[in-house]
Protein backbone atom coordinates (compact mmCIF):
# COMPACT_ATOMS: atom_id res chain seq x y z
CA UNK A 1 0.00 0.00 0.00
CA UNK A 2 1.56 3.56 -0.99
CA UNK A 3 0.22 6.56 0.50
CA UNK A 4 0.62 10.29 -0.85
CA UNK A 5 -0.32 12.75 0.80
CA UNK A 6 -2.44 16.18 0.12
CA UNK A 7 -2.30 19.18 2.96
CA UNK A 8 -4.68 21.65 2.77
CA UNK A 9 -6.27 24.15 5.33
CA UNK A 10 -8.95 22.19 7.52
CA UNK A 11 -12.03 24.13 6.65
CA UNK A 12 -10.90 23.42 3.45
CA UNK A 13 -11.21 19.42 4.06
CA UNK A 14 -14.48 20.00 5.96
CA UNK A 15 -15.96 21.50 3.16
CA UNK A 16 -14.64 18.46 0.72
CA UNK A 17 -16.14 15.62 3.11
CA UNK A 18 -19.22 17.62 3.13
CA UNK A 19 -19.71 18.06 -0.50
CA UNK A 20 -18.57 14.77 -1.02
CA UNK A 21 -15.06 15.66 -2.99
CA UNK A 22 -12.35 17.71 -3.12
CA UNK A 23 -12.17 19.73 -6.43
CA UNK A 24 -8.75 21.20 -5.17
CA UNK A 25 -7.26 24.62 -3.40
CA UNK A 26 -6.79 27.61 -5.61
CA UNK A 27 -3.10 26.09 -6.71
CA UNK A 28 -4.15 22.82 -7.69
CA UNK A 29 -7.24 24.55 -9.66
CA UNK A 30 -4.88 27.07 -11.39
CA UNK A 31 -2.38 24.24 -12.52
CA UNK A 32 -5.22 21.93 -13.54
CA UNK A 33 -4.56 19.36 -11.51
CA UNK A 34 -4.23 18.50 -8.03
CA UNK A 35 -1.13 18.41 -6.26
CA UNK A 36 -0.11 15.70 -4.02
CA UNK A 37 3.46 14.66 -2.38
CA UNK A 38 5.32 11.28 -1.37
CA UNK A 39 6.01 10.80 2.21
CA UNK A 40 9.65 11.61 1.12
CA UNK A 41 8.00 14.74 0.06
CA UNK A 42 6.14 16.01 2.06
CA UNK A 43 8.05 17.95 4.66
CA UNK A 44 10.00 19.87 1.85
CA UNK A 45 6.54 20.30 0.54
CA UNK A 46 4.97 21.65 3.87
CA UNK A 47 8.29 24.27 4.49
CA UNK A 48 7.86 25.61 1.24
CA UNK A 49 4.22 25.91 0.84
CA UNK A 50 2.60 26.08 3.98
CA UNK A 51 5.11 28.00 6.55
CA UNK A 52 3.20 29.89 9.04
CA UNK A 53 0.01 28.72 8.47
CA UNK A 54 -2.19 27.35 11.04
CA UNK A 55 -5.04 24.58 10.98
CA UNK A 56 -4.02 21.99 8.31
CA UNK A 57 -4.51 18.97 7.80
CA UNK A 58 -2.15 16.20 6.13
CA UNK A 59 -4.95 13.78 3.95
CA UNK A 60 -3.77 10.03 3.13
CA UNK A 61 -4.77 8.54 0.48
CA UNK A 62 -4.05 5.08 -1.30
CA UNK A 63 -2.50 5.84 -4.69
CA UNK A 64 -3.84 2.98 -6.52
CA UNK A 65 -7.17 4.12 -5.04
CA UNK A 66 -7.25 6.82 -8.21
CA UNK A 67 -6.49 5.35 -11.21
CA UNK A 68 -4.88 6.21 -14.43
CA UNK A 69 -6.51 10.00 -13.37
CA UNK A 70 -2.85 10.05 -11.08
CA UNK A 71 0.45 11.03 -13.11
CA UNK A 72 3.60 11.27 -11.67
CA UNK A 73 5.38 14.16 -13.14
CA UNK A 74 8.75 16.30 -13.02
CA UNK A 75 8.32 19.17 -10.47
CA UNK A 76 11.02 20.60 -7.92
CA UNK A 77 14.03 19.65 -8.82
CA UNK A 78 13.35 16.83 -11.37
CA UNK A 79 11.51 15.53 -8.69
CA UNK A 80 8.16 13.06 -9.78
CA UNK A 81 5.52 14.40 -8.03
CA UNK A 82 1.66 12.95 -8.10
CA UNK A 83 -0.61 15.01 -9.52
CA UNK A 84 -4.43 14.14 -9.83
CA UNK A 85 -6.31 15.39 -12.88
CA UNK A 86 -9.58 14.79 -11.66
CA UNK A 87 -11.66 15.42 -8.37
CA UNK A 88 -10.88 13.37 -5.29
CA UNK A 89 -13.48 11.60 -3.91
CA UNK A 90 -13.54 12.58 -0.48
CA UNK A 91 -14.00 8.67 0.77
CA UNK A 92 -10.85 8.02 -0.40
CA UNK A 93 -9.40 9.20 2.46
CA UNK A 94 -7.54 7.14 4.54
CA UNK A 95 -6.74 9.01 7.15
CA UNK A 96 -6.97 13.31 8.24
CA UNK A 97 -4.68 13.95 10.76
CA UNK A 98 -3.82 17.52 11.71
CA UNK A 99 -0.54 19.49 10.84
CA UNK A 100 0.61 21.06 14.10
CA UNK A 101 2.94 24.23 13.68
CA UNK A 102 6.08 23.76 16.29
CA UNK A 103 8.41 26.41 16.43
CA UNK A 104 8.87 28.29 12.89
CA UNK A 105 7.79 25.01 11.21
CA UNK A 106 5.19 22.00 11.68
CA UNK A 107 5.63 18.45 13.01
CA UNK A 108 4.53 16.02 10.50
CA UNK A 109 1.85 13.66 11.97
CA UNK A 110 1.83 10.12 11.85
CA UNK A 111 1.49 9.01 8.55
CA UNK A 112 0.48 5.20 8.09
Amino acid sequence: MALIYKVCPRAMWDRAEAQGAFAGAPVDLADGFIHFSTRDQLAETVAKHFAGQDDLVVVGIEEADLGDALVYEPSRGGALFPHLYGVLPASAARFVRPLVRHGQGHRLPELD
